[in-house]
Parts: C-alpha cells; structure tokens; sequence
C-alpha cells in the first residue's frame, strides 16, 4: 500500500507539471491514418522487431501509431521486448546487466523503455507510442507495479499525449485508469463487450480479427460509446479492406506499408460511408433480414432456361464466408436447370452510393451470371421505365470480358440503344474480383477492382434518359441460358456452376444527399 500510495502522489505531480509544458510545448496533430506498426514497421527492411530503428522507420512512414511491448526485468528496469525470454533468459528473473549481454541483429542493445520514449519523442509530432505491458508471469501484483512505474515514467519524460497503454490483463489497464483517468487505455483479449469496457473506463477495444466477425454487432456499438475500435495483427488484404470499409479507428499490422496503400485506396478515404452489407460471416441460407428471393421459371423477359428456387440449399448457401449460388442441371416444372435469384430485403432503398461486390465468376457456355440493381418502382411503372443499372454481367461464350451497363426508357437492350461497355478481365473463374459501381446525381462511373471503364453522365434532358434519381434495389443471379447468355446455347458438361460472392457493400457519400 505504501508503494502504491507513492507511485500515485508522485504521479498527480508530474501529470500537473506535464500540463504546463504541454501549453506551450510543440502541437501534436496524429497522422491521419489508421495504421498501427506491430512491433514497429520491421518486416520491409529486415530490421528487429522492438528495436528502436524500426520504431523510427515507423515514424518516417508516418503510421499514426508504432506498438511495442514492455516488461520489468529482476531489478526493476523497464525494457522492450515481446517474449517472456531474450537470448534464453527469463526477462523477469534477469537483470538487466545480464540481458545486455546480447545485442540485437543490427548492433542495438536491448532498449529500456526510457530510451525507447526519447527516441519515440525525437522529429515526432505524428506517431502514438502504442505500449503493451505484458502481464508478469511471476505475479498478478508485479503485473500492476510494472504498469504503475511505466506511467511514472511516461510523465516524467513529459510524454503522456503520444501515449496509448494496451494489455491483456483486464487489472492493469483499470489501474492506469485509476492513477490518470485521461489515459488512453485498449483491452487485447476480446471477452469484454463494449459497454464493460465503457464502465471501468477503458477508452479502446484492440481485438483479434475474428472477434468482430463473431460480434459484429460491438463494431456499432463501440462507436456508439465512443470506444476506438483497433484490430490485431492483420496483414491480409481482404480483412485491411473489411475493417477500413467498417470506420475501424486502428489496425494493426506488420505490413505498415501495405495498410497504408489499401487505406489510400479505401472508399472510406474518399467520403464514402459503409451504410449496408452482408459478409457472409455466418453458415446455411442468405441472412433473411437482408435477403429475399425471386422465384419461378417463366424466362424472366429473355427466355432463360432455369427455375428459380426458393430457399433451397441444393441453390443457395453460404459457407467458409461466401454466398454461393449453385446452377444445376436438374428439372423443375417444366425447366431443365435450377438456380436462385436474390434481392436486398424490402428492395432496400439505395439510392445514390458506391455500389461493391467481390465475386468470383463461374466458367461455361450458356452461363450468366449478373449483379444488378432495379428501379424500386418497377412495379409501378415498369421496366425499363425505372432504371437498370447492370454492375457486372458476363456470359461463358466471352471468357475475357465483363460488361457494366445501364437501361432506361430511351436507352436500353430491345431498342439496341443501351449504354454499356466492356472490359478485359483476367482470371475469372479462378480469382476473386470487385465489381462496383460509384452512383452520383451527376454520373455513374462503372469500375473492376477499383479502375474506372465505363461513365455515364447525367445530361439532365428528362428522365426517360436518367431515372436514377430515386431508390433502387440490388439483385444477385445465375442465369442459364437467354437471349444473350444462351445466344451460341448451353453446355451441359460442368454442372454444378457456381457465383462465389465474398462480400456486398454499400457506401453513401453526404455530399449526395439521401
């Protein structure tokens, strides 16, 4: 009681003190992006991991922030490492004499925290200091006074603003609370929702990857308490893709370099704001809060040969991650082949946004599968009175293409006036890729994995030209056969065929309105 008495006297000093330097000390402005360096950015230039050069390579990229890891060695000094033991000995039960016996593989002596934090303070006024203490492995209570001389030391050095404290052991993050409520504080383990984060005061959940696929819905209501959302380690594309479309606020990762590039090219950078998807994180039929089915066998408006089935799992499911929908030669009524056709639930109201699916496309004469939206009002007025937007379509007699086209009522396929165009597409069948579409008041721009190759101005002459001015829903198919799909007929070899969709996004910009 006596040493913890003393840490916090000493520690309500130096923070009054830190305040006053802070007011007319160097403005600290975090780098806009969300990439944390794990262990710093080591891995492009083979540098160590916790060394001070890569905590300074990760500064000169300006990641918004560079993690480490401390531990407190036999005679209480605070040193850098992520492992238990350096070199074979247990950092607990070494001092720090023996510990510097070894160098790491660039010549550097193992860094004492204090070291570690001049050289983090040096040309940075963009890069947080994002410090995981270990919990000890000798003691609950060692645990809580490493945590509790790390914050001295941060104040001391007057570097509590670049400061972010993240731990496994739930006691140590609420006993930085309790020496300095300000402090920003993230809980690594992941069994605390949101809310028990919030009520003892923890700023941050930094949690594995899969935790927020298991509970999605703590992504929203992190936001909604204010806490900052962060994510370990992630070096996958796919998954820096998914936490940047979702506002995480943090990733962490040991490609800095790459998390920065997917960050530029994210929607999310660009104003965009993820308002609907489905990622199918989850097993058996499409989720039914977000998808419905068409149903039937009577052509669909171009003499398709399938039927449509309803809820049938031989048609449709999702499974490792992906909605699968599944063409079959097999007959239904009076159709030869079976397939299904999804919509977004209460033909969502999109209207306006950067429409993104990731699909990988099924190979076959005769096969054609589209992702596409209709006009809400079809039912009213018509088609194609309503609007057609074609995002991607693709028929097995053109391995190479894809196509992005829209209808209307002067522009559409049986006037043989529709505004479309394609484009190459490497490895359809055996490659994942995103189709999108970004839909303004003003233009529809179609693009494959984020390059533009078909625009659609908006030439405000009347709406028989552009009907894209109210809500529209999405639609997802494998068709068999058609007009244009059966045009050189169908083979009947390869059945099952099968559209593999990785994810469906949907961002709105504010700068478009509803």
């Amino acid at each position: 009681m006596r040493l913890v008495f003393s840490v916090s006297l000493t520690l309500v000093v130096l923070i009054l003190f830190n305040v006053s330097v802070k007011a007319s000390g160097v403005k600290i402005v975090f780098a806009a992006n969300n990439v944390v360096a794990h262990r710093g950015a080591w891995k492009q230039n083979n540098l160590p991991q916790n060394s001070i050069a890569s905590l300074k390579h990760a500064i000169e990229l300006n990641c918004t922030g560079s993690e480490f890891d401390v531990w407190m060695t036999a005679d209480d000094s605070l040193v850098i490492n992520h492992d238990p033991e350096y070199n074979h000995l247990a950092i607990e039960k070494s001092t720090y004499q023996d510990l510097m016996s070894f160098r790491l593989s660039n010549g550097e002596k193992l860094p004492t925290l204090r070291e570690y934090i001049h050289a983090g303070l040096q040309k940075n006024t963009s890069t947080r200091l994002v410090c995981e203490i270990k919990p000890s492995e000798i003691s609950k209570a060692r645990g809580i006074v490493t945590a509790e001389k790390v914050v001295l030391l941060v104040s001391e050095l007057n570097a509590i603003e670049m400061f972010v404290y993240i731990s496994f052991d739930y006691d140590i993050l609420k006993r930085i609370v309790a020496l300095n409520p300000d402090a920003h504080t993230q809980y690594l383990e992941g069994d605390k929702s949101p809310d028990q984060l919030k009520s003892n005061g923890i700023r941050g959940a930094d949690f594995y990857y899969s935790v927020y696929s298991d509970h999605p819905d703590w992504i929203q209501n992190a936001k909604i308490n204010k806490i900052a959302l962060n994510a370990w380690t992630v070096n996958d594309v796919d998954q820096m893709d998914w936490l940047l479309a979702n506002g995480f606020d943090f990733i962490t990762t040991n490609e800095p370099e790459l998390a920065l590039e997917r960050s530029k090219l994210s929607p999310v950078s660009r104003g965009w704001k993820l308002v609907w998807s489905d990622e199918f994180s989850y097993t058996g039929l499409p989720d039914s809060t977000k998808w419905d089915f068409e149903v039937g066998g009577d052509g669909w408006g171009n003499n398709e040969l399938q039927f449509y089935t309803y809820k049938d799992t031989s048609n449709v499911g999702v499974e490792n991650g992906r909605l699968h929908i599944i063409a079959r030669k097999q007959a239904k009524e009076d159709r030869q082949y079976t397939s299904a056709r999804l919509f977004t639930k209460g033909k969502s109201d999109f209207k306006y946004g950067k429409i993104e699916v990731r699909a990988m496309l099924p190979a076959g004469k005769g096969i054609w599968p589209a992702i596409w939206m209709l006009g809400n009002n079809v039912g009213t007025i018509g088609w194609p009175k309503c609007g057609e937007i074609d995002i991607m379509e693709h028929v097995g007699y053109e391995k190479d293409s894809i196509f992005g086209t829209i209808h209307s009522e002067t522009y559409n396929h049986t006037k043989g006036t529709q505004k479309g165009k394609a484009v190459f597409i490497p490895n359809p069948y055996d490659s994942f890729h995103v189709f999108s579409i970004e839909w303004t008041p003003e233009k529809i721009d179609f693009l494959l994995d984020d390059k533009i190759y078909n625009h659609f101005d908006n030439r405000h002459k009347s709406e028989d030209e552009w009907p894209f001015d109210h809500a529209f829903y999405l639609i997802v198919n494998l068709a068999v056969g058609g007009n244009w799909g059966g045009k050189f007929g169908v083979e009947d070899t390869g059945f099952p065929k099968v559209l593999e969709v990785d994810y469906v996004r949907v961002f709105k910009n504010s700068s478009y309105g509803k």
